[in-house]
């Protein structure tokens, strides 16, 4: 009979001894065939555990489209390539492809490009793309970005970040300890010296942690802004995901981490149950990712809540136009419904973020709004 991944779990701490929280995660996450984005269960929607925010509406990828085209202009209309990871079921890549369609001369310069840790959900991507009729020619699989480089275009990352692996740490009397997992009569949690990288991560970003406080470094992110960097030869990063800048992660009301999961479309915070059931996640520092994407060569473009980006694209013109529209139409009242929460539920939760290489000062319509990035 085979083993579950919480005995897989168990019998590698048997083995080797405690494992770092970032080592379970990835476990958790992504073990072959039995992690939580590695297995063949549904992961989104009605029957899987949480909505993202393609599936509630294609005028999302409409919108994300339209900075698109800004980007390939200020690029200058040349090739372009929209490189996407983690892109769930594919639906966000058909929608702002069915968008760009409507352009024909930018779609004829545009390849999209798409990086999926997860094999079951690239299969399911591919079955997507097929019944989608002749889009499915822009759309090609790579496994590590260096693949395609050097190229110009957008690296798009809508809600990945948060699924990085994280390193788990606690601030206790002035030196920084990392966690780790151990197992006996169940998994527990023990503390060990954190390492030379997880305090300069902190030095770097000029933050002294409270004593007793807990929280998450996603050293990984950090690893894929370098690599990022070093393919984009001219162009956009964009990610859009659950988090906050340093000024905000680190108030006292956040001192027992981030770390969320998500079942069965239930909030909980016991990563140990459930092991390659549940989604794991952590939210993202976005001081983190404009100073490391600044030392490697991303410049910052602007940071805001996805509401005011998806406003500053037109959106809340388009419900207004909607709305005059309504005349007791039940199908544009529904798509009211969902608009409003893409813009006020979801959209002040989720936070956005553009950097650039190799052009100057370019002015795009999603970063009207901005906010201060501490």
């Amino acid at each position: 009979m085979s083993l579950s991944l919480s005995e897989i779990v168990k019998n590698k701490i048997g083995d080797e001894g405690p494992i770092s929280f970032r080592d379970f995660m990835e476990m958790a996450l992504y073990y072959p065939e039995l992690g939580y984005y590695t297995s063949t269960g549904e992961k989104f929607g009605e029957h899987g555990d949480y909505f993202t925010a393609p599936f509630f509406t294609s005028v999302y990828g409409g919108v994300i489209a339209k900075q698109l085209e800004e980007m390939w202009v200020l690029t200058g209309k040349k090739d372009f390539v929209v490189v996407e990871f983690g892109a769930g079921l594919g639906s966000l890549c058909l929608d702002i492809l069915r968008h760009l369609k409507q352009n024909k001369s930018f779609y004829e310069k545009l390849k999209y490009c798409i990086i999926e840790k997860s094999e079951s959900l690239r299969k399911k991507q591919k079955t997507m793309a097929e019944s989608a009729g002749d889009i499915a020619e822009k759309i090609g699989w790579v496994s590590d970005i260096e693949e395609i480089s050097p190229f110009t275009g957008c690296v798009l990352a809508n809600e990945v970040l948060d699924n990085f692996s994280v390193h788990k740490v606690v601030m206790k009397e002035k030196e920084l300890s990392e966690v780790f997992v151990d197992h006996k009569n169940g998994f527990t949690e023990i503390l060990k010296p954190a390492n030379e990288n997880l305090n300069k991560y902190f030095s770097e970003l000029q933050v002294d942690l409270p004593n007793d406080f807990c929280t998450e470094v996603n050293l990984e992110a950090i690893e894929w802004l370098k690599k990022i960097s070093t393919c984009l030869q001219k162009g956009f990063v964009l990610v859009v995901d659950y988090g906050f800048p340093s000024s905000e992660l680190y108030q006292s009301y956040r001192r027992l981490g981030t770390i969320v999961c998500y079942h069965k479309h239930a909030v909980n915070d016991h990563p140990y149950e459930n092991i390659g059931e549940q989604d794991i996640t952590a939210h993202v520092n976005f001081s983190a990712l404009a100073l490391w994407g600044t030392k490697n060569g991303l410049m910052n473009c602007g940071f805001t809540t996805q509401s005011q980006f998806l406003s500053g694209l037109g959106l809340t013109q388009y419900l207004r136009k909607l709305e005059l529209e309504q005349k007791n139409d039940f199908e544009i009242r529904e798509k009211l419904m969902l608009l409003h929460t893409l813009l006020i539920s979801m959209g002040k939760k989720f936070k956005v973020l553009i950097q650039q290489k190799g052009l100057e000062k370019p002015q795009l319509s999603g970063l009207q709004f901005c906010q201060p990035l501490m």
